[in-house]
């Protein structure tokens, strides 16, 4: 760690951030924080290397519930009904474990059998 002050005052940030985005959360509808809590659950189990991506991701899923639920939209009108494939969506240019051991798996092929293009 080349400079921990920086690095902590990062951090630290970020929680505040994260700390803001949950009371926005927690101000949704009932259904909408529901589901918000299942999305974030799943999504956070697929997320690889300092999880940045997902703060992001998460963050602009508040912004998207926040504004549907004031415009009277169900939250299943949003997800669509496979919350899992909405969820796979959102996670789609994020770094995820998945991600990373599929590229990980192309790149031994490659290597091995792509003659340099690894």
């Amino acid at each position: 760690m080349k400079n921990p002050v920086a690095y902590f005052k990062k951090v630290a940030q970020e929680k505040r951030e994260y700390r803001a985005a949950m009371e926005r959360v927690r101000a949704l509808p009932e259904d909408y924080r529901f589901v918000y809590d299942k999305i974030q659950h799943y999504m956070w189990g697929h997320v690889a290397g300092d999880g940045m991506d997902m703060t992001v991701i998460l963050a602009d899923l508040v912004d998207l519930f926040e504004q549907a639920a004031a415009d009277g939209r169900d939250v299943l009108d949003v997800t669509g009904q496979d919350v899992a494939a909405f969820c796979d969506d959102l996670l789609a240019g994020a770094k995820t474990y998945q991600g990373t051991k599929q590229d990980a798996l192309n790149r031994a092929i490659m290597g091995k059998l792509g003659n340099g293009r690894a």
